[in-house]
């Protein structure tokens, strides 16, 4: 068991550059923590007037969850999949052994744009398995009943959450869920003390555990758990994720989510040899090349938390 925790795991601001050409906040992976449950990968692109432009790139051992919170998303992948995607819509890909994918704002003009994009880390059963795309419009809810104010409410985006499940394909034991808490509320979130979990603020104001958050903040539980307490002043949105603890130590880099340095590299030719392993993006003329490997041999990252 890991035990109680509480604690702040600022984001930082990542420059991604490129044609991407925006910086994103990055809450995971931390430097003393590597995964939350399966979850290995969040960022947060907005608010923010851009223009999109996501050149197709390559992804091997995750699924990405991209959960928009203003403006609209296109989404084409390898498999021939395109989707637009909208507040309250899911677009889960699931790269297995190898897929590519590109990711445009709608228009040629910068919009409003914000999201939150997450990556799940596939376990050895699934990791070398074949690519998927999902799009689910409509995602179950329920209510919180509040110790004093309003009812909160939850969105359940991936696995289960307080007994409601997304119709999400999932591959370990994991929970996502957008939580709505009105102005004056005090609410208590149920867990499952056999995970680990973690609250980011997203809106507004918030505490979670007593816990004064920033916003962007997300706050580590730990496990042993069954609830935790949340209360907003002025009303927030938060994010829950976590799940049962993973494992496997895993070798993050670019876009991988592997095992080893050899697995990495050997990913990274492919992508740059142009190998039907990750397919072709109908519609672009341009693909983003990988960048060149570190000098050092690529070692997992340790948990310290």
């Amino acid at each position: 068991m890991i035990g109680e925790r509480r604690i702040v795991l600022e984001p930082r601001e990542v420059p991604l550059g490129g044609v991407r050409g925006m910086n994103v906040l990055r809450a995971l992976p931390h430097r003393n923590l590597p995964t939350i449950g399966a979850w290995c990968f969040l960022d947060r692109f907005g608010p923010a007037d851009t223009r999109m432009r996501v050149e197709p790139h390559p992804h091997i051992g995750l699924q990405t969850v991209t959960w928009p919170l203003v403006g609209e998303i296109r989404h084409r992948d390898s498999l021939g999949s395109d989707a637009d995607l909208r507040r309250g819509q899911l677009n889960l890909m699931t790269a297995g052994n190898g897929i590519s994918h590109s990711e445009y704002s709608i228009g040629d003009n910068p919009i409003p744009l914000d999201a939150l994009q997450f990556w799940v880390v596939l376990p050895e059963s699934a990791r070398h398995g074949a690519a998927g795309f999902e799009r689910h419009t409509s995602l179950p809810g329920l209510a919180l009943p509040a110790e004093q104010g309003a009812d909160a409410s939850a969105t359940v985006v991936l696995g289960e959450f307080a007994g409601v499940r997304s119709p999400a394909t999932v591959h370990t034991p994991i929970v996502g869920a957008e939580i709505v808490v009105p102005a004056g509320t005090r609410v208590r979130l149920p867990l499952r003390p056999e995970w680990e979990h973690a609250v980011m603020l997203v809106e507004g104001d918030a505490q979670v555990a007593e816990h004064p958050l920033s916003l962007n903040d997300t706050l580590y539980l730990g496990d042993s758990r069954d609830t935790v307490t949340v209360e907003s002043a002025e009303g927030a949105l938060l994010f829950v994720l976590g799940g049962e603890p993973f494992e496997d130590e895993i070798v993050m880099w670019w876009n991988f989510a592997g095992r080893s340095h050899d697995e990495i590299a050997e990913a990274r030719e492919e992508w740059e040899a142009a190998s039907a392993r990750f397919g072709e993006v109908e519609g672009h003329d341009v693909r983003i090349p990988a960048p060149p490997l570190p000098p050092v041999r690529l070692m997992p990252r340790s948990r310290k938390l």
